[in-house]
């Protein structure tokens, strides 16, 4: 059997496989009041039905401030958490484990009245120029996110993911381009790490499950933190625990990748992170991986641990079914036997 469509036990969690669906923003809270709604019940269960190993749901927001857009999703009070834990439970019922990511946009929160970020500069001219946060603006976000994850305990959720990539706020900190700030959470690379550590310590009292933390190791800017930065980075993330760091790139600062976007071209990051680690937590990869023959051989040649599944899941909910027949695995069971059909 494939070690992609093989169960496995790793990043704190048990798994029918290594495919992971990526957090991907969906933007259908029309209501505008972060609630689970009938199509997010039908598009993560339809993943579950395609026998996704671990979804994780897309970004969302640890509070109405901290959204991405007013579409998002929430988790910023109780009333949030009923939808969620009928969500979990279906999904759980088709045997998938389920990940819900933490967010906060900090200043790339499009429709907040007064975004907040480490420094007050704003992503482009056609967002807000963020507040610099103070002290007790810090300290308020933390306990935000630490009371999101307390509600992720209770709603059933087998993971969470701090989104600390894509250029929100807890990559804002992390950045030398977003983060200029003068106190104890800015400067030096272990002063940029603060809010992420302190975060990370807090939610470890609060979260059973698996922790995961999402890292973007490039910004194609001048002046970005160097792959040595981000190993250093990973390292700590290893000590503090964390069971699984996944690695994707760009949107830190308004440029450009200014590499190739081939298939797998996030890989070097993440295979260059994995090698000064000791083992201890998992490193998952994500970026135009749809080629099933590419994921397995990422896998056997130990350049990643897990695979993130994001457009390619879009396109096709039953993507593995497709992936047994590249790659030759006969030993892959369909949800059921009228699945099983659809693969003859």
């Amino acid at each position: 059997m494939s070690q992609l469509l093989s169960p496995a036990k790793i990043a704190g969690l048990e798994l029918k496989n290594r495919l992971v669906m990526a957090p991907m923003c969906m933007y259908e809270v029309h209501e505008q009041d972060g609630r689970v709604t009938p199509f997010h019940m039908v598009h993560y269960g339809a993943r579950a039905l395609g026998n996704v190993g671990l979804i994780i749901l897309e970004a969302t927001a640890v509070s109405p401030e901290g959204r991405i857009t007013n579409r998002d999703l929430g988790i910023w009070n109780d009333e949030h958490t009923s939808g969620l834990k009928d969500l979990v439970a279906d999904l759980h019922r088709f045997g998938s484990k389920v990940g819900i990511q933490l967010a906060h946009a900090g200043r790339k929160a499009e429709d907040a009245e007064c975004p907040l970020a480490p420094s007050a500069k704003p992503f482009s001219a056609a967002y807000a120029c963020p507040k610099e946060m103070s002290l007790e603006d810090i300290k308020a976000v933390q306990v935000q996110f630490v009371a999101a994850a307390r509600r992720a305990q209770r709603v059933g959720f087998d993971m969470v993911e701090l989104h600390a990539a894509h250029g929100y706020l807890i990559n804002q900190f992390l950045s030398p381009l977003t983060n200029d700030r003068k106190d104890q959470y800015g400067g030096n690379l272990k002063n940029r790490f603060r809010f992420l550590k302190e975060l990370l310590e807090s939610t470890k009292e609060v979260f059973e499950g698996a922790i995961w933390v999402r890292l973007s190791v490039r910004a194609y800017a001048p002046g970005e933190n160097s792959l040595e930065d981000w190993i250093q980075v990973s390292q700590w993330l290893e000590e503090l625990g964390v069971s699984c760091i996944d690695i994707s790139t760009g949107g830190v600062v308004n440029t450009k990748p200014d590499i190739p976007l081939v298939p797998g071209y996030q890989v070097p990051y993440a295979s260059a992170i994995k090698e000064k680690l000791t083992g201890e937590t998992a490193v998952a990869v994500v970026g135009l991986l749809d080629n099933p023959g590419l994921c397995e051989y990422l896998l056997q040649s130990q350049q990643a641990d897990l695979i993130l599944q994001g457009r390619a899941l879009l396109r096709q909910a039953n993507w593995l079914a497709d992936a047994a027949k590249v790659l030759g695995d006969r030993d892959y069971q369909p949800y059921n036997a009228s699945y099983a059909r659809g693969q003859l």
